[in-house]
């Protein structure tokens, strides 16, 4: 059998193999977890170029049911069902949600935005909350602010409908 030689690179593979194996964790194995978010906001966008909440979005959930009130904002280039989305560029509509947070944070009457200015016909009309939940029957980014809003508190997140502005108020 023919005796081997010890490689010249031998000493420089054992600390790079340890980095490796401390880098992967205790299971060796590294990768999503459960809770970690799709398109997650911390690395496709920052706060100065966006108005999603992206601070909230990265923490934890805060509950595993809510209740939420919103405005939804939208625009030509997504499913916009309102006349007012429709003719809106999302520049125009990042104003218009710029605008209305700013309205909020002085005071203003949050169900009364919503009937004035949500595209989501029915909330808007009634002034009804959605219920949030893991598996309720909403788009993936409400369910993702909706649980991780304080009571109170007052979010936004972009979906395929447009902007949510959403308040937990539950």
């Amino acid at each position: 059998m023919p005796r081997r030689t010890a490689s010249p690179f031998a000493p420089l593979l054992a600390p790079a193999l340890a980095l490796a194996l401390v880098a992967c964790g205790p299971t060796g194995m590294s990768g999503p977890s459960m809770n970690n978010r799709m398109g997650s906001s911390s690395t496709t966008a920052t706060a100065t170029d966006t108005v999603e909440s992206t601070e909230i979005l990265d923490r934890e959930p805060r509950a595993n049911a809510t209740k939420v009130k919103h405005i939804l904002v939208s625009w030509k280039d997504k499913e916009a069902r309102d006349p007012r989305g429709q003719a809106r560029t999302k520049r125009e509509a990042e104003r218009e949600v710029r605008s209305l947070l700013k309205q909020i944070a002085a005071g203003a009457d949050f169900e009364l935005l919503m009937n004035e200015h949500s595209e989501d016909f029915g909330s808007a009309a009634t002034g009804d909350a959605y219920d949030v939940a893991p598996d309720a029957g909403l788009v993936i980014e409400f369910r993702q602010l909706g649980l991780r809003l304080d009571v109170g508190e007052v979010g936004v997140v972009e979906s395929d409908f447009g902007f949510h502005i959403m308040k937990r108020v539950e």
